[in-house]
């Protein structure tokens, strides 16, 4: 499965959310926000998730290995890197 594309909107005063990503698999499959959060050891990927009826929330969708977490993290924080203004959307068509 490749990474065929990735769209970031970088949010203004979100606090420690700093992004909302939509990434395109093979270009027939795509999932919406992923998160880019601060944390207290830098930016991290949260994976789309839901509020269970017991209060914790529980991700809809996430890579089943690290191989793949990776190459997720990597094509996000790259268009997330070169996107400077919050105010547009990023788009980058990815080539593996």
């Amino acid at each position: 499965m490749n990474i065929t594309d990735v769209r970031i909107r970088k949010i203004v005063d979100g606090g420690k959310l700093k992004a909302v990503a939509s990434v395109s698999f093979d270009d027939e499959f795509v999932v919406h926000d992923l998160k880019v959060v601060e944390g207290i050891n830098g930016l991290f990927i949260s994976m789309p998730s839901r509020k269970a009826k017991d209060g914790e929330y529980r991700d809809i969708c996430h890579p089943i290995n690290n191989e793949m977490r990776s190459r997720l993290e990597d094509a996000i924080f790259k268009v997330y890197n070169e996107t400077e203004d919050p105010a547009t959307v990023a788009t980058e068509e990815v080539a593996e």
